[in-house]
């Protein structure tokens, strides 16, 4: 339950929970610019971006890639329904700088809009993956401490 000087915080998909717990602060990749999302914030319904979302907690930190979705705040409660997700330590950084170099690769070539349109936003979804990842290798480990997970309380 969320007090005075944090907020509750779900982050979902279709098909699974990344996180179910407590923050003092949210930010969100939003359609039109970066989201910080404090307690008490005012109700808000927002679309996101492929980037980063960055939960922090007492100076603990997690970082989740969100390829997109949308964003609830209402009654102190922050709820992101991602249309896909992964924590950074999950995050395959070879297979996304593959997809990265297809994705350029092929824009090289496109013959449609529409075709143009879905490359560069696959080549999007690659860079902010990549980006999210080297967030937690960059950091060593000093300043990003992992949270636990949500299905750490389930099974209790």
């Amino acid at each position: 339950m969320a007090t005075g000087d944090t907020l509750h915080v779900e982050v979902v998909t279709a098909d699974r929970e990344l996180y179910n717990g407590e923050a003092n602060i949210v930010d969100v990749p939003g359609a039109d610019g970066q989201l910080g999302i404090l307690p008490h914030h005012a109700a808000l319904l927002a679309l996101l971006k492929p980037g980063p979302l960055v939960i922090k907690l007492n100076g603990a930190e997690e970082a989740i890639f969100v390829s997109g979705g949308f964003l609830e705040v209402s009654n102190n409660s922050v709820t992101v329904l991602a249309d896909t997700a992964e924590r950074a330590e999950d995050i395959n950084e070879a297979r996304a700088e593959a997809a990265r170099r297809r994705a350029q690769e092929r824009l090289a070539d496109v013959r449609s809009n529409t075709e143009r349109a879905q490359l560069q936003a696959a080549l999007e979804r690659a860079v902010n993956r990549i980006r999210v990842a080297e967030m937690v290798r960059e950091s060593g480990g000093r300043t990003r401490v992992k949270m636990p997970r949500s299905e750490d309380y389930t099974n209790n």
